[in-house]
């Protein structure tokens, strides 16, 4: 009895002790989690319908560059003709009418690429200002930059026109740069951004060591505010790039029209003339391409941005 007492009590423990670590272990992994087969493939298909969703359009546009006019409407839409016509409709967008084609591809790199550009420092240094000076009505001041991302562009397109006809404005490359150089959303994220990236002890620092404000917003707020500059150029890029109904109300001058007003100038046209469809698709294709190349150059500038913070000391 006593032997067998003790054997039970010394294997009690060993039962005990062995026990623990595998409730432990069990705890263990709903704890830390892993990612169900059933969440992937949903997360993944809803990532590829997002995908198609931008990219099919792309296609299309590509594939119907490729083909005359009676393939457009006798073959599929998705789908190559049998004839690759692609390098014969681009050189007819780029030759025809004297090269129209060119002069609204360098107005609408002026208007996107210039008003972008200015757009995006006016937004830093606005939002700059915001975020590291105190001075008396900065919320109302932000609050009325808020609301003005509110207000539409077509809802302004008009009081714009009669304002810049009065000034004699109208009908020039600066009835339409210049709207493009306010940029409310820009202003909103740079000032959230520098509230977060640019620490008061570094400008501080900066003021003891003899640096002006301006310098410490060149050398210091700049470098900090690189990703949201790059969100900031892109949108104002893109916006400006297929911005119809600004340039439709300022302009009145065929050489001073940007891209998009002038391939719908060229579409307007196919009912009476309907080798403009070639056109039309040849023109819309080479004006995305433009736009692929800062996506794909500036994305790297978003991804340092994203994992800037993501480790710490």
């Amino acid at each position: 009895m006593t032997a067998t007492s003790g054997t039970a009590a010394s294997s009690a423990p060993a039962t005990t002790r062995t026990a623990t670590p595998t409730r432990q272990r069990r705890h263990v992994g709903p704890e830390h989690g892993s990612t169900s087969p059933a969440r992937t493939i949903i997360v993944t298909g809803i990532l590829v319908v997002v995908a198609l969703y931008f990219l099919v359009p792309v296609y299309w546009v590509f594939v119907a560059a490729t083909k005359t006019t009676e393939d457009l409407f006798a073959t599929n839409g998705f789908w190559f003709a049998p004839t690759f016509n692609l390098w014969s409709n681009i050189a007819q967008v780029f030759t025809y009418d004297g090269g129209i084609f060119v002069r609204w591809f360098a107005n609408s790199v002026l208007y996107a690429g210039v008003g972008g550009l200015i757009a995006t420092y006016f937004a830093a240094a606005g939002g700059y200002a915001l975020a590291k000076y105190s001075f008396r009505g900065r919320e109302l001041v932000f609050g009325l930059i808020l609301g003005g991302v509110l207000v539409p562009g077509t809802a302004t397109a008009l009081p714009l026109f009669l304002l810049f006809s009065q000034l004699g404005l109208a009908n020039t490359y600066a009835s339409v740069l210049i709207p493009s150089l306010v940029s409310p959303f820009g202003l909103f994220l740079c000032r959230i951004y520098a509230t977060a990236t640019v620490p008061d002890s570094i400008v501080e620092a900066a003021r003891i060591d003899g640096a002006g404000e301006l310098r410490i917003f060149h050398q210091l707020g700049l470098r900090a505010l690189t990703p949201a500059l790059v969100t900031v150029f892109l949108f104002q890029l893109v916006g400006i790039w297929n911005n119809y109904f600004l340039p439709l109300v300022m302009l009145a001058d065929q050489s001073l029209y940007p891209i998009t007003l002038g391939l719908n100038n060229w579409r307007a046209q196919v009912d009476r003339l309907p080798e403009f469809y070639e056109l039309t698709t040849g023109g819309v294709l080479v004006s995305v391409v433009p736009l692929a190349i800062a996506m794909i150059v500036l994305q790297r500038y978003w991804r340092g941005g994203l994992t800037a913070g993501a480790v710490k000391e």
